[in-house]
């Protein structure tokens, strides 16, 4: 068990994503997502508290690039991150993605 705070529910995901820290260029699954925070399945390394650059494939085909910062890391498993969003768009775009997953398909 670990001591991860979330400030929002996460919805259950299958997305792809490229990743970029300092071990380098990687990629890897969403699998769970909310408007602060998600969970990358992924085999690279980070560190907790390093930023990472992340570019989330949607269901449209387009990328979605959100950066934040590593709250939690479990070897060949992957890592959570807190987003750190700045711009606006960013925002609704990520919140319209949360809504769309956490929709009935």
């Amino acid at each position: 068990m670990n001591d991860e705070k979330r400030l929002n529910d996460r919805v259950t995901t299958n997305l792809p994503v490229r990743w970029h820290g300092v071990s380098g260029a990687h990629e890897g699954r969403i699998e769970d997502l909310s408007p602060s925070g998600c969970f990358v399945n992924t085999t690279g390394t980070v560190d907790v508290g390093e930023m990472v650059s992340l570019l989330i494939q949607l269901p449209s085909n387009a990328w979605l690039s959100l950066r934040g910062r590593v709250a939690f890391f479990h070897q060949l498993t992957g890592f959570s991150v807190a987003f750190t969003i700045e711009e606006e768009k960013q925002r609704q775009q990520l919140s319209e993605l949360v809504a769309s997953q956490n929709s009935p398909q």
